[in-house]
């Protein structure tokens, strides 16, 4: 028969829960001390040590004796038992083995479930085939800063996470201001391109007008604030709250907020409110805590319900929403949800959504309502980002100057051979939408500012499509070749208020075609490439990699008021580190 020995001072020690004695008397007791055997019932043994198979993370462990023996632990009046093995490893090599596990040894990485559209990027055009381009525009610019959130933590962003047109359109530049009660005006620069000395680049320019802050109508404004489960982390909620207190010091008397929230459930945290009543709004902020499942269909129809309520005829009727993008529950469908984003919008109530995190974010999501909505998608990555946002851009924020503005180039066959569009691939229309005003487009806010670049080749120079067999058919007006024109601009608009789209046209002449862009135009072109290379690899590029984009944006850097742009070539420098600088890593700048 086996059995296991206790060590006698060490068992009366634990039943009796005393503590220890004096010197004198332990030394008494040591003298006297005579080993114990507790006989036990007979134990069936455990297969020894190297019969029982690793988990599969373990560390491989020093050997240890065979004896199986049963042991009793005591804990105060409690007594266990279990079946074991003696002669245990020492505690030093225990550490050793636990602090240097196996250099194959896989562990496990959190999932990351954020969701991005998928997009195909625009390729090279015959102007024989194909002359006009339509699309409609946007001040979007959540592409850039959740963008510059990856490169900021080390990681190159997805392919279809990066826009080139919220990029180019992140940045102020000094366009003309409107004139004559114009809602915007219109400019166009032709210069070399860049990174093709075969072809050039024309950028179009928008410069929305921007009234001042005081003479903003009134605004009925509802925050819509994700306080799921999903949000209890620094860069979510904590986050939106700091960035809703920036807002709120913004607002004036005549303004109204009202705060839904939405988890497992939707509540009116915050009855329509005055501006002016800062303390009893940021108080209802500060009681924002997360918790629960994410109902985010639930929480837009009340935020509707709220913003009818509080309607301003003739004022700002808009719903900020704040979110993850990560709804499961009620309606999940993405089309659902759009559609219902799109016919509230039929009501005068727009809507603006303000991403927020990471692992879960839907991006996707965020910009598909915001732009149902009639409203602009930004993603805020940091405080700062907020300040940009809610504070520097208040008016553009709030405020819609034109909506459903269209725009539709017209090349000229006889000088200009092929073109390509950079970026607004999400937002393409087809030809006859341009005159249809049921179409819905993009809107412009106050002070907002529009960039569109198209990379052309002219008639006789290098082009990158081979040319046909049997020739172009194209007609060519004679009027617009023997005056020079490259291109015919349209835009249409519908005042913030009206129901009928309005008309201006605009020739681009080749008169217009300079040696050099200016500083803006050079700048917007070195993030234009930088765009290209993280969605695309610089398909289109060449050998302008990013070392020359960042010597391209540093030389034409101009002022730089916000630091914005100084801030871009500090991006350009974390992706040139991520992607083995000075050559470029195509495959791992495109990474899925």
């Amino acid at each position: 028969m086996k059995s296991a020995v206790l060590i006698l001072p060490v068992l009366l020690a634990a039943l009796a829960g005393c503590s220890s004695p004096p010197p004198q008397a332990a030394a008494d007791a040591k003298a006297k001390q005579v080993p114990l055997s507790v006989q036990l019932q007979p134990t069936t043994p455990p297969p020894p040590p190297s019969e029982i198979p690793a988990p599969a993370f373990a560390p491989a462990m020093p050997s240890v004796a065979k004896r199986p023996v049963e042991r009793i632990e005591v804990t105060g009046s409690s007594i266990s038992r279990s079946t074991g093995y003696v002669a245990a490893p020492k505690p030093a090599l225990l550490r050793e083995a636990i602090a240097a596990p196996p250099a194959d040894m896989a562990l496990p990485v959190p999932e990351n479930r954020e969701r991005y559209k998928a997009f195909e990027r625009n390729g090279v055009m015959r102007v024989a085939e194909a002359p006009v381009s339509t699309f409609s525009i946007d001040v979007d610019t959540g592409s850039y800063s959740n963008m510059r959130r990856m490169l900021n933590a080390g990681q190159l962003p997805p392919r279809d996470a990066v826009r080139v047109e919220e990029l180019v359109n992140y940045f102020p530049y000094q366009y003309a201001l409107p004139k004559d009660d114009k809602p915007f005006a219109v400019s166009t620069e032709i210069a070399p391109t860049p990174w093709n000395p075969d072809t050039l680049l024309l950028r179009i320019g928008l410069q929305a007008s921007d009234p001042a802050k005081h003479s903003l109508p009134p605004s009925n404004l509802v925050f819509l604030v994700d306080v799921s489960g999903s949000m209890d982390e620094p860069d979510k909620l904590p986050l939106l709250k700091q960035s809703l207190k920036l807002f709120v010091a913004q607002l004036r008397p005549q303004d109204r907020v009202a705060m839904v929230t939405y988890a497992s459930g939707t509540q009116v945290v915050l009855e329509p409110t005055a501006g002016d009543r800062k303390a009893q709004i940021i108080a209802a902020i500060d009681r924002l805590q997360p918790g629960g499942s994410t109902a985010g269909e639930a929480g837009i129809q009340l935020a509707y319900q709220m913003a009818k309520q509080g309607m301003v005829k003739g004022g700002i009727n808009r719903i900020l929403l704040a979110t993850d993008g990560d709804f499961n529950v009620g309606i999940t469908d993405f089309n659902a949800l759009k559609n219902l984003v799109e016919e509230k919008r039929k009501a005068g109530v727009s809507l603006t959504t303000l991403g927020l995190g990471t692992g879960n974010y839907n991006d996707q999501l965020m910009k598909q309502l915001a732009d149902a909505g009639d409203g602009a998608y930004h993603y805020l990555d940091t405080l700062g980002e907020a300040q940009k946002v809610l504070v520097d851009e208040f008016t553009s924020t709030l405020q819609t100057v034109a909506s459903d503005v269209k725009i539709q180039l017209e090349f000229n066959p006889a000088v200009v051979a092929e073109y390509r569009q950079i970026g607004f691939e999400q937002r393409a229309l087809k030809r006859e939408d341009f005159a249809n005003d049921a179409v819905d487009a993009g809107e412009i806010g106050a002070g907002h500012r529009v960039t569109a670049l198209y990379e052309i080749s002219l008639v006789g120079g290098k082009g990158r499509l081979a040319p046909l067999r049997y020739g172009d058919k194209a007609a060519v007006p004679s009027t617009a070749a023997s005056h020079g024109e490259l291109g015919f601009l349209q835009l249409r608009y519908k005042a913030a208020q009206g129901e009928a789209s309005k008309l201006l046209s605009f020739p681009i002449s080749r008169e217009q075609i300079a040696k050099q862009g200016s500083c803006d135009f050079r700048f917007a072109a070195a993030v234009a490439a930088f765009g290209q290379r993280l969605s695309d690899g610089g398909k289109y590029l060449g050998g302008f990699d990013l070392t020359k984009i960042r010597a391209l944006a540093m030389e034409a850097r101009g002022e730089d008021r916000f630091g914005h742009r100084g801030e871009f070539i500090k991006l350009v420098d974390l992706a040139r580190s991520m992607s083995g600088a000075p050559e470029l890593d195509k495959t791992a700048l495109i990474a899925p």
